[in-house]
Order: C-alpha cells, then sequence, then structure tokens
C-alpha cells in the first residue's frame, strides 16, 4: 500500500478536526487563565500550611462526631489565631478517633494556652472525653528545607523528561518536544495553584501530591500523542505538519478525553461525599484534583502540539 493510500486510510477511519488552526485561540485561553491565578493570588493571597512556614501540631483523642469546620472555628476563636483543624483516624479496638489542629503564632503554645484550650474543647464538646496526647512544633527552616528539596526534585524531573522524549521522539525533533511537554507542565501546576488560591486551600503536603499525581497523568497523555505523531510521520511523510499534528490528535482525542473523564467522575463521587462530610482535609486534595485533571487533558491536546508545531513551523520559516 502507497503512502498517499495510507493517508487516505487514516483520514477516513477517523474524522480529522482542525486542532493546528484553532492554536492562537488555544493560547489566548491559557493566557486568560493564567493571568487570573496571578490576579486571584493578589487578591485573595496564598495560604501556607505550617508544614511550610512552621508552627504548631497538637493532636487530640475524642468520642462521638465533631465536626471539622466547629471545630476549626472554636480554635481559632480561643487561641485569636488562624488554625487548621483535620479528623484523623480511629483507634483499633477502641470506640475513639483522633484530630489534630494546626495553627502559627508568635508566642509558644505553653501549658497556660493548652489549659485554655482544653476548657473550651471540654465545655463545647462535654461528653467527647477529649484528651491530649501530644503537641509538636515545627521549627520554619524545616518546612524550607522541606519545600526547597520538593523544587530541586521538580527540576532533576524536568531535565530527565526532556532528555527522555529527546531520545525517544528524536524522529520529529525530540528536543523541542520534550521542553514543551515540561512548559506544559508549568501549565498546569500554575492551574493548580489557581484552584487551592481560588478555593481558599492552604499550600501544603496536598499541594504537593496533586501536583505530583496530575504532572504524571499530563505528561502520560503528552507522551502518546508524540507517539501517536511519530507513527503518522511514517504513513505520511509528505503531508504538512499541521495535517499530520491534525490527523494524530483526532485519533487520540477520544482516547485521552475517556481517561479523564473517568478519572473526573471518581472525583467527583469523593468530593460530594467529602463536601457532605464536611471534611476539607480531602476536599483540598480532591477539587485542585479535578481541576488539574481538566488542565492536563486540555493542555495534551491543545497547548503541547500546537507549542510544537509552532515551533516547527517558524523554524521552516526562517
Amino acid at each position: 500500500m502507497s503512502k498517499n493510500a495510507n493517508t487516505t486510510s487514516i483520514a477516513q477511519n477517523v474524522k480529522i478536526r482542525d486542532f493546528c488552526g484553532k492554536r492562537k485561540v488555544f493560547f489566548m485561553i491559557s493566557a486568560i487563565l493564567i493571568v487570573c491565578t496571578l490576579i486571584s493570588s493578589f487578591l485573595f493571597g496564598v495560604g501556607v500550611s505550617i508544614e511550610f512556614k512552621g508552627g504548631t501540631i497538637a493532636t487530640y483523642s475524642y468520642e462521638g462526631n465533631i465536626s471539622e469546620s466547629d471545630l476549626t472555628k472554636l480554635v481559632s476563636d480561643t487561641l485569636g489565631v488562624s488554625a487548621k483543624a483535620q479528623l484523623g483516624e480511629t483507634f483499633t479496638g477502641e470506640n475513639k478517633t483522633s484530630f489534630s489542629i494546626s495553627f502559627s503564632m508568635d508566642k509558644p503554645f505553653d501549658v497556660t494556652l493548652q489549659d485554655e484550650l482544653n476548657k473550651a474543647l471540654a465545655e463545647q464538646y462535654p461528653n467527647a472525653k477529649i484528651e491530649l496526647l501530644e503537641c509538636n512544633d515545627i521549627a520554619p527552616a524545616s518546612g524550607k528545607q522541606f519545600f526547597a528539596k520538593c523544587i530541586v526534585a521538580a527540576i532533576f524531573a524536568a531535565i530527565v523528561l526532556i532528555l527522555y522524549i529527546a531520545w525517544r521522539f528524536k524522529r520529529i525533533s525530540g528536543w523541542s518536544a520534550g521542553v514543551f511537554a515540561v512548559v506544559t507542565l508549568l501549565h498546569d501546576l500554575c492551574l493548580v495553584f489557581g484552584a487551592f488560591v481560588v478555593c481558599g486551600f492552604e499550600i501544603d503536603s496536598n499541594f504537593m501530591a496533586v501536583i505530583l499525581t496530575i504532572l504524571g497523568y499530563s505528561v502520560n497523555d503528552t507522551i502518546v500523542i508524540y507517539d501517536r505523531i511519530r507513527e503518522n510521520q511514517k504513513l505520511m511523510s509528505k503531508a504538512p505538519i499541521t495535517e499530520l499534528v491534525n490527523t494524530s490528535l483526532s485519533q487520540t482525542m477520544r482516547r485521552t478525553l475517556r481517561t479523564s473523564i473517568t478519572t473526573i467522575g471518581a472525583l467527583l463521587i469523593v468530593t460530594v461525599v467529602a463536601a457532605i462530610s464536611n471534611l476539607s482535609s480531602i476536599l483540598s486534595f480532591s477539587i485542585p484534583m479535578i481541576v488539574g485533571m481538566i488542565a492536563g487533558c486540555y493542555s495534551s491536546l491543545c497547548v503541547a502540539p500546537m507549542l510544537w508545531v509552532t515551533w516547527k513551523t517558524r523554524n521552516k520559516k526562517a
């Protein structure tokens, strides 16, 4: 079978959509979303967890039912600082559950403040049998060191990713493909950060977990698309690059959408259950994950390939 026949067969098997013709629209959408994220950061501010800025974490045991939101308000009002409460695990063989409170304050959380908080908790929940299990102080230096290590790990991962894509997809100019894959990941990271800011969630370990998960999903989708472009290049060697990319994206779009929709559906169920149960610790993971999944699906189809096409066509013109 000739290459022209192969091209015709590909076009007949899938409806070709003009992605490349709309790439300016895609770039504009991404630019607007990123600008909105930056503006939101200034308007709403960025909350940082004590894991990064330092503070105190106190863990208690209790019996019965306690609401995270009510507990957060009680602790914040009693200590006069912004606090965060999080329900924990149930003790095996006992009718007890734990919760932790985290906060930052200028003065130490000494015995006087502990007694004051214990008294407020006992008055609010007289039948809960609340007991202090442990209290730990986190130094700001530890949080900064942890954040620095995360940044170093991310940079190292980006370099490895570029090298892998450059080698794996050298037929389609792998260096540029790798660089734009990393740019796409930064795009997704920015939108996930925006979700944390707009929803009022603190930048904490959940943020790092969401980022790592989304980066895995996004780069996987991007590599699948690059792989299809490489395969089609053998069959469509004489076709313009825009036609090659449009065909490849049209072939992989259904697979990418189905994978993302399946995951988003599961996350929506988790979000609804967490909202009904007032579990803010789960909401701060599931909601940004939904935003990140949508951003990753969009960027894999409409950002990374479009940046690569723009780069390749400008090189030819030059």
